[in-house]
């Protein structure tokens, strides 16, 4: 039954990755060693038109119809539930002062919160710190492989990959559904449905920017992909972090983005 639950999060992990959403880390410079380029440009295309004609539109429509305050309590309520992963993530990278403040914001904010829509914890000052099983895997010191695209996610990596499985799996509102086969089915494919969705809309303007100032849309959200996985690597003994830089230049224009542009 897990496998049930893959196919949304991975729409939605189109949007996080691609809106560089993610703050994990990189133990290889690989950008400028693209070997799966062409293969890379040709799922980009498919993703590119899988977001302009189905997930672009319903995020516009959803602003829309929504006011900011509706909008912030939705997107306040979905990043509650990922406090106890935060917490799992920060106890195995050694942080235990952020698990337990994370331990803390999800008792506080489910309750007094009203089950997330209001961060109560962050005005008493205890502000959350996102992580994930991809920035665990890097203070481990795996490696994290080459860059390439996956079809319906976007950028992505091996570690960065399999750090997006284990956390499906481990997914708060999967398990808290399983005893019900037809209850888990419709919460969890609703729950992955609006996130998509809210998560899209938050990346309205960014991506919409980062298109038109791009002579090479690929080569803009591979440079801006890798440019925010490098501040986390590998700790060594003296627990410092093993950091590559990546130019965000924007490249050359070619011909793969303008026959994507025609279409």
């Amino acid at each position: 039954m897990i496998k049930k639950s893959i196919l949304l999060p991975a729409v939605s992990a189109l949007v996080l990755t691609t809106a560089s959403c993610a703050s994990t880390g990189n133990n290889n410079p690989h950008e400028d060693n693209d070997t799966l380029e062409n293969y890379n440009r040709a799922v980009f295309k498919f993703n590119y038109q899988v977001d302009k004609y189905v997930l672009k539109p319903i995020a516009e429509g959803y602003r829309d119809i929504t006011s900011e305050s509706v909008r912030n309590r939705v997107n306040s309520f979905l990043s509650n539930i990922k406090e106890p992963l935060y917490a799992g993530n920060h106890l195995l990278q050694g942080n235990f002062k952020q698990a337990g403040i994370e331990v803390y914001r999800f008792a506080v904010n489910t309750t007094l919160g009203i089950g997330g829509l209001f961060d109560v914890a962050e005005g008493w000052g205890f502000p959350k710190q996102k992580t994930n099983v991809d920035e665990t895997l890097a203070s481990w010191c795996v490696p994290d492989g080459p860059y390439f695209m996956l079809p319906f996610i976007g950028p992505s990596t091996p570690r960065a990959a399999t750090g997006l499985v284990a956390e499906t799996v481990f997914d708060p509102v999967y398990w808290a559904t399983y005893n019900d086969a037809n209850v888990r089915d419709k919460i969890t494919y609703t729950y992955w449905g609006v996130k998509a969705v809210a998560t899209r809309e938050q990346a309205l303007d960014l991506l919409n920017e980062l298109e038109r100032g791009s002579v090479d849309f690929y080569s803009t959200m591979r440079s801006a992909y890798l440019q925010n996985r490098k501040d986390m690597g590998c700790r060594n003994a003296d627990g410092n972090a093993q950091t590559y830089d990546f130019d965000f230049g924007i490249e050359d224009e070619d011909e793969a983005f303008n026959e994507m542009e025609d279409e």
